[in-house]
């Protein structure tokens, strides 16, 4: 998987692991990840590419939701898998699913390069669909998503990923309390929080860009 440890190694393994997936793992394609995690603990190359052609596309969806940036969210994403590969052998099937524990892994990624970065501004000729007057529907839902992604990337930390991971990922508020390592109470209460202050951040943003007084 990474031959040097070197940045363009370790992008190199990763983009060619999922054409490896079908030429060399075809028995393991019907294995659970746990199984897959386990094996990839192991040293075992076909259950890595299993595992990040099964895992990949949503995770770089969670990814640039918390970060509100495509290429970022790839970038988060590879070290996560290249994290993997590393810790595979920490992984304890009888204390979390895999699921639950990998999305911790790509979570923390994502968390560490945000601190590293403010969010961007909006981008040049960003604007509000007025419904009276604005473009068809498409166009509209398009900008609206692009709202909120932005106001996601405002929120506090746990608030952006407890709603990102309920509302977006679908996952149940247990299995997102699994992830954040919190109990339900606490858990609702980021919920409550952030979309409070989402709610707020929209309403400001279509003020200020309507010329609201």
């Amino acid at each position: 998987m990474v031959s040097d440890g070197s940045p363009s190694s370790r992008a190199d393994s990763f983009a060619n692991s999922r054409p490896a997936a079908e030429e060399a793992s075809h028995g393991l394609l019907a294995e659970p990840d746990h199984v897959l995690a386990e094996l990839v603990g192991e040293g075992n190359r076909a259950a890595y590419s299993v595992l990040v052609t099964r895992h990949v596309d949503r995770h770089v969806g969670f990814a640039e939701r918390v970060l509100g940036s495509r290429p970022e969210a790839e970038d988060a994403v590879q070290e996560a898998f290249v994290k993997l590969w590393i810790n595979a052998h920490r992984y304890d099937r009888s204390k979390a699913k895999f699921t639950t524990w990998f999305y911790r892994i790509v979570l923390n990624q994502c968390l560490d390069q945000k601190r590293k970065k403010r969010p961007d501004a909006l981008p040049e000729g960003f604007d509000v669909v007025d419904g009276r007057d604005g473009p068809d529907k498409e166009l509209q839902d398009v900008q609206r998503a692009q709202r909120v992604a932005l106001a996601l990337t405002e929120l506090p930390d746990r608030q952006a990923a407890a709603i990102t991971l309920c509302y977006f990922e679908g996952l149940t508020n247990r299995e997102a309390a699994d992830i954040l390592e919190l109990n339900i109470k606490a858990l609702e209460s980021l919920l409550t929080r952030g979309r409070k202050r989402l709610a707020q951040l929209l309403a400001e943003d279509a003020a200020e860009l309507l010329g609201a007084p």
